[in-house]
């Protein structure tokens, strides 16, 4: 009889996490998850709210690492440590980057100087003890901000109560009506009395854990696959929030108001964000196809079309529809910009990390991103790492002497 009992246990379990009915249920489901996955309560391994792991990121990585991996996998935005090899890149593709290029250090020769690129100049240095990530040993604040390198994690940014929602009635706050799924795949709740949680549960208006101020709404949709090689088939992210309150310079403006404000870190101006592309400059993207070649189209049904998820925009709506229909993994919602659309740090800087300084999408501190046809090992990197950080692209999509992908925009080269 226990034996029964003990099996009608289990499978009642194994029905809970695959999900009633064939539907599957994912841990966050666009919000709060279930409380055991990230607290323990009589065996933490963290005395601050009695974490399963060491700190709130590590806490994040018993998930979002997994060692594993050997490519690009599910939800991971971390290559476990054992899985990092010297000359090449990180294991994930995500949107948002790999974490672990922060580990990746380089050592070379510029010009006859001696130069080193820490790490930390790759992306945003979370604090994951467990994991081997530690406080930017570069900035000692964001830049154009006050948000301290000690206090920055994934919690930073992700609301791990996932707290923000959007109702049947399109309306956005972070109490009443329940969450019943994700938001970050467009999904518009049809009954009433019922919501969907943030894009990635991220951070909303009010939201502050050491300092941010966010103010805006993250809005964003994503296809269900996104963590995949590029080497055939790009990512298509559809950023919303353009043209009103709700750009992701505002929301990435939280830490760094200086930049997102446009008032630069050095006295002058920065680069404008959440500013309209303007027509002169939308048909430059998209006509632009690779440095020697304008012959590129609008048509939102293109192929290969003029988008690339090395540049991505802010599209100047919000709606969820709108947004669904353009975010894609196989290469079949292509369109460019009109003048209306926006560009935002995300059109240069992934949020997580990246192969390259800054957290940029390409390499800005070379002359050729290709170079003679074949990706170049400059800077400190194999040819081979050169490719992974351009998400496995082969050469052939870019010239054979291939330069900085600002001229997506400024087609200058």
């Amino acid at each position: 009889m226990k034996t029964i009992k003990l099996s009608l246990v289990i499978m009642a379990a194994a029905l809970l996490t695959i999900g009633l009915g064939g539907i599957a249920y994912a841990f966050h489901a666009g919000g709060v998850a279930d409380c055991a996955g990230c607290h323990s309560m009589h065996s933490p391994q963290s005395g601050a709210h009695l974490l399963v792991a060491q700190d709130p990121s590590s806490t994040c990585l018993t998930c979002h690492e997994h060692a594993g991996d050997t490519g690009p996998s599910s939800y991971h935005v971390s290559t476990a440590q054992a899985n990092l090899t010297v000359g090449t890149a990180p294991l994930q593709r995500g949107p948002g980057g790999d974490f672990a290029w922060l580990k990746k250090t380089y050592a070379f020769t510029n010009h006859g100087t001696a130069s080193n690129e820490d790490g930390s100049i790759h992306g945003h240095n979370i604090i994951a003890n467990d994991n081997g990530y530690g406080a930017d040993a570069v900035n000692t604040a964001a830049p154009g901000g006050t948000f301290m390198n000690s206090n920055l994690g994934c919690d930073s940014c992700h609301d791990p109560h996932g707290k923000g929602r959007r109702d049947s009635g399109g309306n956005y706050s972070t109490t009443g009506a329940p969450i019943i799924a994700s938001g970050s795949t467009g999904t518009v709740p049809t009954a009433a009395g019922t919501a969907v949680g943030l894009y990635r549960i991220l951070a909303w208006p009010g939201y502050n854990t050491a300092g941010q101020n966010f103010t805006t709404w993250p809005i964003a949709v994503s296809p269900s696959t996104y963590n995949q090689t590029e080497a055939v088939n790009m990512v298509r992210i559809a950023y919303g929030g353009g043209g009103g309150v709700n750009g992701w310079g505002k929301w990435c403006g939280a830490c760094h108001a200086a930049i997102a404000n446009m008032t630069g870190l050095a006295g002058h101006p920065s680069h404008p964000v959440d500013q309209q592309i303007t027509t002169a400059f939308a048909t430059n993207y998209n006509t632009y196809v690779k440095s020697g070649d304008m012959s590129g189209t609008f048509s939102q049904a293109g192929t290969p079309g003029p988008y690339t998820s090395l540049v991505p925009y802010q599209e100047a709506n919000s709606s969820m529809t709108i947004l669904a229909g353009h975010a894609r993994n196989n290469n079949t919602v292509l369109g460019g910009p009109s003048g209306t659309d926006e560009v935002t740090c995300y059109s240069c800087h992934r949020a997580h990390a990246s192969g390259w300084p800054h957290a940029l999408r390409w390499n800005n501190d070379t002359t050729f991103i290709v170079n003679n046809g074949a990706f170049p090992a400059e800077n400190g990197r194999t040819a081979i790492e050169t490719q992974g950080a351009y998400y496995d692209r082969p050469p052939t999509v870019f010239a054979s002497y291939q330069r900085s992908l600002c001229n997506k925009c400024h087609a200058k080269d």
